[in-house]
């Protein structure tokens, strides 16, 4: 029988005040693109692009068609949020309305406020920008006047950074058999502080899966969760976690993460990978939480929940609900044999 641990963790919980955190570099980025933004709204052209763009979807800024120096500044406010978040340089930044009660007033012709959605879930206001100056605007209640948010496109930063997880942390190959091997399965999961407030879109969360791979040296797999978008609520993905051929002892960890827009995936991969690869195999399972946790930078406990909870040892075989160590979720799993042909 295999037993293994999974660990995720809630910055909320882990965070030693309530007190709002330092501006990262990332709002840094999208409150400037935001500023920009609003003062071109003064160009009937460019307002146009812009209103009818949200009105129909989230929005690349890429994709607007906008010209002149404000294309400039959105192609350097891509290549400074690539780097910001350890990615390749990509199609990160999206405009998007605030809310959806929102539209009729822009199609009535309100002219709307630009702002960066807030990378502090506590925060109690945010800036908002237009072309008569800027506005503090509360984050309790959804503004009264249009609002369209400059944000991340998670989805695409988290698909580019498990490639560069992949890149960085170890990973060696898996044993083949002729019949297939044994998986643990998430049947159903529960967990709390997902939810992102009105001004915010869904954070995206992904699993870190580690363990000793065959060769006896520290490997990391990543499981992407996109279902997850709500608290409190029970989602029944079928989804495989933990591939046990992959393991030489019956143990492994798992982190589950969530990126609001803040994760930089290359300092995350070359932290944790620089702690994991000072342990050795000393012919048993040595667990390999606290190195994980200890890698992560100090500074990500003091802005949104990027942990969301943490379990500890399921068993290859075992099955049933386990409650998360921090009593804000739970999973379900069962073992899954996967066949091979």
């Amino acid at each position: 029988m295999r037993t293994f641990v999974v660990v995720v963790l809630t910055l909320a919980t882990l965070s030693p005040t309530a007190t709002a955190a330092p501006t990262g570099p990332v709002h840094r980025i999208t409150d400037q693109i935001a500023r920009d933004l609003a003062a071109g709204l003064a160009d009937t052209t460019t307002r146009a692009r812009i209103t009818n763009a949200v009105l129909t979807s989230p929005t690349h800024l890429a994709d607007l068609g906008l010209a002149g120096p404000l294309a400039t500044k959105i192609v350097t406010a891509e290549r400074r949020l690539a780097t910001a978040k350890g990615l390749p340089e990509s199609k990160l930044l999206t405009i998007r309305l605030g809310h959806e009660k929102m539209a009729d007033q822009l199609r009535a012709g309100a002219l709307p406020k630009i702002a960066a959605a807030p990378d502090d879930d506590r925060a109690v206001t945010f800036t908002a920008y237009g072309t008569d100056g800027r506005k503090q605007l509360p984050t309790a209640q959804v503004s009264d006047e249009p609002v369209l948010l400059v944000d991340v496109d998670v989805e695409r930063a988290v698909t580019l950074g498990m490639n560069v997880l992949r890149q960085v942390l170890p990973a060696p190959a898996v044993s083949a058999t002729a019949a297939g091997y044994w998986a643990t399965k998430i049947a159903r999961v529960r967990v709390s502080d997902v939810q992102e407030p009105w001004f915010k879109g869904d954070a995206e969360i992904f699993s870190l899966v580690t363990g000793f791979g065959l060769d006896g040296k520290v490997r990391v797999d990543t499981v992407t969760m996109p279902y997850l978008d709500e608290e409190n609520t029970t989602y029944y993905p079928n989804q495989l976690l933990v591939h046990w051929n992959a393991y030489k002892y019956d143990l492994a960890d798992v982190v589950m993460m969530e990126d609001d827009g803040d994760t930089n995936y290359r300092a995350l991969a070359q932290a944790i990978a620089t702690a994991l690869l000072t342990i050795v195999d000393g012919g048993a399972y040595i667990p390999l939480v606290d190195a994980i946790l200890g890698a992560i930078p100090d500074s990500w406990y003091t802005d949104d929940p990027d942990y969301v909870e943490s379990w500890y040892t399921l068993a290859e075989q075992g099955s049933g609900v386990l409650n998360g160590a921090s009593a804000r979720g739970w999973i379900d799993t069962v073992p899954y044999f996967v066949r091979e042909f």
